[in-house]
């Protein structure tokens, strides 16, 4: 962590700031000055660039009571909610969807993804695969192998970015860079930092003075290099410098530049943390969009706490609506802004609930079935995908595994994952998806 002191709240562009600019865990090296300053020459999102917006739900939402009710279903297992028609002829969903049964023809909903694992984390759902039998480094997210592949498309701006906090029960963050080198890790700026450093001699104040700020780097990296302390974080540098060169990620990070109707539409959600994970930020949505405008590959969203054990309806009642505006806003917006073909959205959790509601009103961990909703990336939406039994645990039509989502965001995203492989530590190529695993057919063609 890189954190710069500074007296006011004004940064030198005008934007709004805490007392202090907090940069990542960088490092700094040399950097000649035109490499540095071209960062303020780059455009943003263009024409043709492809990212992913990742919304994880940590916890694991009830399947059968958002996207795939179960009407025909004993009471035990039916539940309370009632399914309302879509856009989308024959297709239903939640009642407390309302926004989003409005748009369905701008998603696609999977019903059967089908190898979840009973584990609370974010591993599967970041990287595609399980924990065991994991080669020398570690499997990496699909973040940061999108790093390591495409590198950033802006230097001021890095190419993974995790909104999520570092949330009480830190299996929900469990997911790394691996194998994929930690220069590749998300750029993390609502989490705890690990380490500080205070870059001396530059506050927020004197940031507008681009000259001075390259000296103090200069006269910092040969203290720093005489301790020994860069030894290992080269992969940073590039990074670090191209956001204290350029106020383009700030820009993006900052929704208050956004005219009041849009940040009405995304709403301010809850900003409480739920349970021992994460807060209903529904401006982390609207945030991520401006990340991907402003050249960011992919971005991930923690939203929330799904484990519901307990008073399941209870609890859905009060978040359903709340994801509704978010994922909805989202969608819409980044249709509206012609983004819908270059930029892919997946909201899922680690696993589904089990059919039975349990004896404190809730449903339990059932990693047999489970749903994802898919949107943009120019792919086929308005379409539901697989199917479970009547009683919502098992898949019935066309089981999907993880792996397979994998590979259809890489395609979106341009990467060939019958081609590209990245070493894990002993050198040896590892494909980038599962065995097997490939893009579906039903989305991509």
């Amino acid at each position: 962590m890189l954190t710069i002191p500074g007296r006011s709240n004004r940064f030198c562009d005008g934007l709004s700031r805490r007392n202090f600019l907090r940069v990542g865990a960088l490092g700094m090296g040399g950097l000649a000055l035109p490499q540095l300053l071209r960062a303020e020459a780059a455009s943003g999102l263009r024409s043709g660039q492809k990212a992913v917006i990742m919304v994880y739900l940590p916890g694991g939402p009830p399947h059968q009571d958002t996207f795939d009710l179960k009407l025909d279903a004993p009471a035990e297992i039916r539940g309370e909610f009632r399914p309302i028609s879509t856009n989308v002829p024959g297709t239903q969903i939640c009642e407390h969807l309302p926004r989003l049964a409005r748009i369905a023809d701008q998603y696609a909903i999977i019903r059967s993804i089908s190898d979840a694992v009973d584990d609370h984390s974010d591993f599967m759902c970041q990287t595609g695969r399980r924990k065991n039998s994991q080669p020398p480094g570690g499997w990496p997210t699909l973040g940061a192998t999108v790093s390591r592949v495409l590198g950033p498309a802006d230097p001021a701006v890095p190419a993974f970015v995790g909104l999520e906090p570092r949330m009480q029960h830190r299996p929900y963050n469990a997911a790394t860079a691996g194998y994929a080198g930690v220069s590749h890790d998300a750029f993390r700026p609502a989490a705890d930092a690990k380490s500080d450093m205070v870059l001396n001699g530059i506050t927020t104040e004197r940031l507008s003075d681009r000259r001075a700020l390259l000296t103090a780097f200069d006269r910092y990296r040969r203290d720093v290099d005489t301790s020994g302390l860069m030894s290992g974080v080269d992969g940073f540098n590039q990074l670090a410098f191209g956001m204290l060169t350029s106020s383009r990620l700030l820009e993006a990070l900052n929704v208050e530049k956004e005219p009041a109707a849009i940040r009405e539409r995304y709403g301010k959600g809850d900003a409480k943390v739920h349970g021992d994970a994460a807060p209903m930020l529904n401006e982390q949505f609207l945030v991520a969009r401006r990340l991907v405008e402003a050249g960011a590959r992919f971005v991930t969203v923690a939203y929330g706490f799904w484990d519901y054990h307990g008073n399941n309806f209870g609890n859905a009642r009060n978040d359903l609506p709340l994801l509704d505006q978010g994922v909805s806003a989202l969608i819409e917006d980044l249709k509206q802004r012609g983004l819908d073909k270059d930029v892919s959205v997946v909201v899922w959790g680690e696993f589904g609930r089990s059919p039975t509601i349990n004896k404190d009103g809730g449903r339990d961990h059932w990693p047999r079935a489970s749903c994802a909703l898919l949107a943009g990336g120019g792919m086929k939406v308005g379409q539901v995908i697989g199917a479970t039994d009547r009683l919502g645990g098992e898949p019935s039509e066309r089981p999907v595994p993880f792996g397979d989502v994998f590979a259809t965001l890489y395609q979106n995203l341009g990467i060939d994952v019958a081609k590209v492989t990245i070493p894990d530590l002993t050198g040896r190529p590892q494909f980038l998806v599962p065995d097997g695993c490939q893009p579906m057919k039903e989305l991509v063609g």
